[in-house]
């Protein structure tokens, strides 16, 4: 997240082709996870409603929000893939446990 404004996702450590430098919470699928704190999993990214084209190569994408120790979020994970249904609920839940020991191993002080 940007400290400077919370309700915008700004753009951290990644590998991968350019992609958007800060996207607003509710926008995209990176946007709507880190707005509604949830895993979003979309099987086809042309199907999505607002969805963010950084990357015209991904067909498909899960972003599993990070939250701090209160609850809030911190960050998200968001992983693409050059398939269709590239994910699924297994790949979330691992995702997940990830995402939940980054929120706790984590000083987000000063980030979040």
């Amino acid at each position: 997240m940007d400290p400077s404004t919370p309700s915008q996702l700004i753009l951290g450590p990644f590998q991968g082709k350019v992609a958007c430098q800060t996207i607003a919470f509710g926008r995209g699928v990176c946007g709507t996870a880190a707005q509604d704190a949830r895993t979003v999993i979309v099987s086809d990214v042309e199907e999505f409603p607002g969805h963010v084209a950084c990357d015209g190569d991904r067909r498909s994408e899960i972003v599993v929000p990070v939250k701090d120790a209160s609850g809030s979020v911190a960050a998200i994970i968001d992983v693409d893939c050059a398939l269709v249904e590239g994910f699924d609920d297994v790949d979330g839940r691992w995702l997940e446990q990830i995402a939940d020991f980054l929120g706790k191993g984590c000083d987000w002080s000063g980030i979040a």
